[in-house]
């Protein structure tokens, strides 16, 4: 009951405010129920996460928005896959896009920027997309706010670029390479289990709900023209530890909240916001080959990452061992 009482809820935050800009294609939804495979084996295959049916309520009806592997060429398995759906459905050309990483299965890494996340006399690193990296490149993506525009913490590849706050919302990598998003309780250096910690904000969402900040529109960031509804992003986390990665447009806090309540976030963060910096890019195939942008922003190019990026950034890699470093 609580499951569809927050569904419901998402129906009644109605996004305000000019869109700079919106994609113009429709989302593809169905309300079909899967046939299951038949398999003849008498061993019980694996069981592999799979992204959760992402589902809005219309009058009686459910509307489902189906999901689709973006890496086939990587292995016979999907590790990456993305979907576009009406977080409102009395709105159908106002689209969230939606990305569904498997943590179990990928590196999830971070570089920094030549400006973001903010000025540093420490080195940098590659500040782009490593050539040792793309082979196995699936997907990338952007990350949060300047230093400047937001004081957070910053750690990778044993730097520690920016001290960590408590109480801020955190996206860890652990060296057992599981991957969460938590509210800090430590110090102001990550310890010797944590391989990268990006802060952005507080939660977003915490027990799979919109936590009570998100009332605020104020404490989330500066908007463009000073609009309560703008292009936001998020990432968030599911009870089988999975990545979600999120962009909408005219969202406010609160709402863009309920999306990664709808994305079945248990715990999520807000990432940038504004028009400029919304991006999610996979790739056709190895050595970041036929690059493709997901999230359709005019203000970015699919190759964005390929070359040094002004902000920092995120990226996804197939995994060759559970733990190792990113590259670097």
């Amino acid at each position: 009951m609580r499951k569809i009482a927050l569904i419901a809820a998402a129906l009644a935050f109605v996004a305000v405010g000019a869109v700079t800009w919106r994609a113009h294609s429709a989302a593809s939804t169905t309300t079909t129920t899967p046939v299951s495979s038949v398999t003849t084996s008498t061993v019980a295959p694996q069981k592999l996460d799979v992204p959760a049916k992402v589902c809005v309520p219309h009058g009686a009806t459910l509307v489902c928005s189906p999901w689709h592997p973006r890496d086939l060429w990587s292995s016979a398995v999907p590790d990456v896959y993305s979907t576009t759906f009406a977080p409102v459905v009395a709105q159908p050309t106002l689209l969230a896009y939606a990305a569904w990483i498997r943590t179990t299965a990928t590196v999830f890494s971070l570089y920094p920027g030549y400006k973001g996340p903010g000025d540093t006399p420490l080195n940098r690193g590659p500040m782009m997309v490593p050539p040792t990296g793309r082979p196995r490149l699936l997907a990338t993506m952007n990350s949060g706010f300047y230093e400047a525009d937001g004081a957070a913490g910053f750690y990778v590849n044993h730097t520690l670029y920016f001290p960590m706050l408590v109480g801020l919302a955190t996206v860890v990598r652990y060296t057992n390479g599981t991957v969460n998003i938590i509210t800090w309780t430590g110090g102001a250096r990550p310890g010797p289990t944590i391989q990268m910690a990006r802060q952005n904000l507080p939660l977003l969402v915490s027990n799979g709900a919109p936590t009570p900040r998100t009332a605020n529109n104020a404490l989330w960031g500066l908007t463009l023209h000073g609009l309560p509804a703008v292009w936001r992003t998020a990432l968030g986390i599911t009870t089988s530890g999975d990545l979600v990665y999120a962009a909408a447009p005219a969202q406010t806090a609160q709402s863009m909240a309920h999306v990664m309540v709808l994305l079945h976030c248990v715990r999520a963060m807000q990432l940038d916001i504004n028009p400029e910096w919304p991006i999610f890019v996979t790739y056709a195939a190895p050595g970041a080959q036929g690059p493709s942008l997901f999230v359709p922003n005019p203000n970015q190019i699919p190759g964005r990452f390929l070359y040094s990026s002004t902000k920092d950034f995120f990226a996804v890699y197939k995994a060759t061992r559970r733990g190792e470093a990113q590259p670097w």
